[in-house]
């Protein structure tokens, strides 16, 4: 049932994004839908373990927090570009981490890397590896903002 339901969610999202409703269309979105769903299952079946992902408000709540870091960190890492007085120092660092759930790593590691002028070069079980391009964006890492929001999305 899980499977059927995901694979329902993919399609109305392809069809939403699409906006094309001929039949061939339709029928390729349906055949993407239903190929995801099975590489879906035979991860699950890999890995012994599906994980399911029920959106919440705290949830919701984060994504529009992390877009807005998105657009700051933009503007941030372009005009450390265009202004040579800006000072871009590019380096590696040890980030400690605690959040434990492999889902909740998975999303801090990816927004750290979504956010321009940082990236996760490799996922340990206490830290993560991150490159950063200056020091501020890695400063604001270690205050744990991110960290905590993510904690609070309780998936």
């Amino acid at each position: 049932m899980h499977y059927l339901s995901v694979s329902l969610i993919l399609y109305l999202f392809w069809l939403i994004l699409s906006g094309h409703f001929t039949p061939l269309l339709l029928t390729l979105g349906a055949l993407s839908a239903m190929l995801s769903t099975w590489l879906l299952w035979r991860m699950d079946k890999v890995d012994k373990t599906a994980v399911f992902l029920i959106p919440n408000l705290a949830l919701l709540s984060y994504g529009f927090w992390l877009l807005w870091e998105l657009v700051k960190a933009n503007i941030n890492v372009a005009r450390r570009i265009w202004d040579p007085a800006l000072p871009v120092e590019p380096g590696w660092a040890r980030l400690p981490v605690t959040v434990s759930s492999p889902m909740q790593k998975a999303l801090y590691a990816n927004s750290i890397t979504l956010t321009p002028g940082t990236l996760t070069a490799d996922v340990f079980d206490d830290h993560f590896l991150v490159h950063h391009l200056c020091k501020q964006g890695l400063e604001e890492l270690h205050e744990g903002e991110m960290e905590r929001r993510i904690r609070r999305t309780g998936i």
